[in-house]
């Protein structure tokens, strides 16, 4: 390890301040464009020492967990950049995976996040000799920084990290570290444990004494599996009421939801049959169905129900069909999509390639590509666009305040 002066050039894809070295880059974190530092460097990793001039773009972070401390938490790596400047960082992380594949679309501006939106949050936890660790593992370790806030987080979720404590307290079954996924819902939270051993009736009877000492729990789960629900968790799909299945995917913010679903829906125009490919509980599928008919296939058996459940119990809604499939494994052919006017699709991270060949051979005259990754949305545009498809519009929906994540929508229509 040796101790350097450097300039940052720019902000890499994590988020880390990139400085150029003569035997390649160095990342530095919680450093910026323009600075100049001292760092302990160790291989391509700097650790800032001491600074020289402070980026103008450089504010004071809002939460006491962040920052390059040991006291600090891996959650957000960019709460010390400006609004402006962050937003543009957001958008250029699109821009430039796009590039990489030779696609120069028109990208819109960044839909914002803020503060207090994020109502799915998941937590590290560990139980201690003397108290249930409860928060976010420090940046490129193990180690889990127990936090008392948490900004990004709905604030129903932060005034309750007391209860979820108590809670994943009677769930651990030793000191191995597990998941607790949280989701505030409209009935309460849902709260999701995962990675733990199976639960005796010793801890089951804790667990629902501990609940049922508290107020606004809606259900608690345990590797899938439902140990109490005082009351079905219940969110909201544009007007639609649907009850998700335990630790099942739900957008993180539900201020990007709407944004991504008016996008979409703005996207079909009039089309009459729409196909929802990776529907999940029907966040797109259910808000469709006002004004065209909406085939949603999904792989996930407990999602598709949820989803077929609240289309069946909800007024002003067009037919909604379902049908569970793997199309990782057993894509739509052509034969199966020329009955649809248009098509969604929002893959996990992975993206959607081998599904989006058979689009590309299909006739579909509207296309609304929703992604969690620029490179994988990139990749799959491009096969689009060589067959004959045009990118009307990309825009980036940030839903991961302060992290290097980024969500996209693009419209695409056939030549």
């Amino acid at each position: 390890m040796s101790t350097v002066h450097v300039t940052i050039n720019r902000l890499g894809g994590q988020g880390d301040g990139v400085a150029n070295g003569e035997d390649g880059p160095v990342y530095v974190p919680y450093a910026l464009p323009g600075e100049t530092l001292a760092i302990a460097r160790n291989g391509d990793h700097g650790t800032v020492m001491s600074t020289g001039n402070l980026s103008p773009d450089r504010i004071e972070p809002v939460c006491r967990h962040f920052g390059p401390d040991g006291d600090a938490c891996g959650g957000c790596s960019l709460q010390h950049l400006a609004k402006g400047p962050y937003n543009d960082f957001k958008r250029q992380l699109v821009i430039d995976a796009l590039k990489s594949k030779g696609l120069t679309p028109d990208v819109k501006e960044t839909v914002e996040c803020h503060p207090g939106e994020r109502r799915r949050t998941v937590f590290s936890a560990r139980k201690t000799e003397k108290e249930l660790l409860l928060g976010y593992n420090r940046a490129e370790t193990n180690h889990i920084i127990s936090i008392v806030e948490c900004p990004i987080a709905a604030p129903g979720i932060v005034a309750r990290l007391d209860a979820i404590r108590a809670i994943g307290m009677a769930l651990a079954t030793g000191s191995e570290t597990f998941r607790i996924s949280v989701l505030e819902s409209l009935s309460g939270l849902d709260i999701a444990a995962e990675g733990l051993k199976p639960l005796s009736d010793k801890q089951r009877r804790k667990v629902t004494e501990t609940v049922l000492a508290l107020k606004g729990i809606a259900r608690v789960s345990a590797n899938g599996e439902i140990v109490l629900e005082p009351q079905k968790p219940v969110i909201d799909f544009g007007g639609v009421k649907v009850s998700p299945p335990p630790g099942s995917f739900t957008q993180a913010t539900k201020e990007a939801e709407e944004a991504m679903a008016t996008l979409v829906h703005g996207h079909m125009g009039k089309a009459k049959r729409v196909l929802d490919l990776f529907a999940g509980s029907g966040t797109f599928a259910l808000q469709l169905a006002r004004t065209a008919r909406v085939h949603a296939v999904e792989s996930d058996d407990k999602a598709l129900k949820a989803l077929d459940h609240a289309a069946r119990n909800s007024q002003g809604l067009k037919p909604v069909s379902i049908e569970k499939r793997d199309l990782f494994r057993r894509p739509l052919i052509p034969m199966d999509l020329k009955h649809f006017d248009a098509v969604v699709f929002d893959p996990p991270r992975a993206g959607a390639e081998v599904q989006v060949k058979e689009l590309a051979r299909s006739n579909i005259k509207t296309i609304a590509a929703v992604s969690c990754n620029p490179l994988t949305l990139a990749r799959d545009l491009r096969i689009l666009v060589d067959a004959g498809y045009r990118i009307v519009s990309v825009t980036p929906v940030d839903q991961f305040l302060w992290s290097p994540h980024v969500e996209a929508v693009a419209l695409l229509s056939k030549v």
